[in-house]
């Protein structure tokens, strides 16, 4: 736990009504500046609305705090208007290091962004994908038929990839999950666990005929032929979670529900 000094908040609503009354709300009480200036970033809405604030301001050195006016929300707090500053002070940090995806199209345009969460490709038509996975160099499979494939964080893994029956992995476990989505050929392959520092190079065979597109978060690109998705350990954000509800004692927490 880290006692910080707060003396300004800016207050940032995704933009529906129910993050828009809760601004409005807490700006009244606590009042407001500008996000550049904050000394802390207080999200209103859902897992998206965080999502988007850590790509925004990524590398400013200025922590999140997310409260819930979503739906899911795993990366924010419960809405509590109450006692925010000391809360605030109390609560506990995560530092999130994001995906960098390089990804080249069949006209050969060349296209980059950043992940949170994972990055993703997928079968853009009924035809399965046929990918080949490299990974530092060295190909690892040379041919998966398949939905898609997506390499996912720590912080990631309980989202997407565990929908894709995709392993949690724990938030300081310096890991990569490699996760098939509907895998048909090899049938029985489930993916892999890869080193933080490794780069994951994938090769779209037959790109014309079986279409692929590759998204990061919330940025997606169509028609693409390869891509590199590794860790960039240079970048970081930061998020509090009060101290009963920790990222990494969530995290474990998904590993025990059934």
């Amino acid at each position: 736990m880290i006692q910080r000094e707060i003396q300004s908040l800016s207050f940032l609503s995704s933009g529906t009504e129910e993050a828009d009354t809760a601004a409005e709300e807490l700006v009244q009480r606590y009042g407001s500046t500008h996000p550049d200036k904050a000394d802390v970033l207080v999200a209103l809405g859902g897992d998206g609305m965080m999502l988007q604030c850590l790509h925004r301001f990524m590398n400013s050195g200025q922590p999140i705090y997310g409260m819930n006016r979503g739906s899911v929300g795993f990366l924010m707090n419960e809405y509590n208007p109450d006692g925010l500053l000391e809360r605030l002070q109390k609560a506990d940090e995560t530092t999130i290091h994001p995906l960098n995806l390089e990804a080249t199209d069949v006209k050969g345009r060349s296209f980059k962004a950043r992940a949170i969460n994972e990055t993703s490709m997928l079968r853009q038509t009924h035809q399965a994908a046929k990918l080949e996975v490299s990974v530092d160099g060295r190909v690892r499979m040379d041919e998966l038929i398949c939905d898609g494939l997506l390499i996912a964080t720590p912080a990631g893994s309980t989202a997407y990839n565990l929908s894709a029956h995709g392993p949690i992995l724990p938030l300081q476990s310096r890991l990569l999950a490699l996760t098939p989505i509907s895998a048909f050929r090899p049938r029985r392959w489930r993916g892999a666990l890869l080193p933080n520092q490794s780069t994951v190079h994938i090769k779209v065979l037959e790109a014309d005929k079986r279409p692929v597109s590759v998204s990061a978060d919330h940025v997606e690109f169509r028609n693409i032929s390869e891509i590199a998705t590794y860790e960039d350990a240079t970048s970081q954000g930061h998020i509090l979670f009060d101290q009963d509800q920790r990222l990494d004692e969530r995290v474990l927490g998904e590993m025990f529900k059934y």
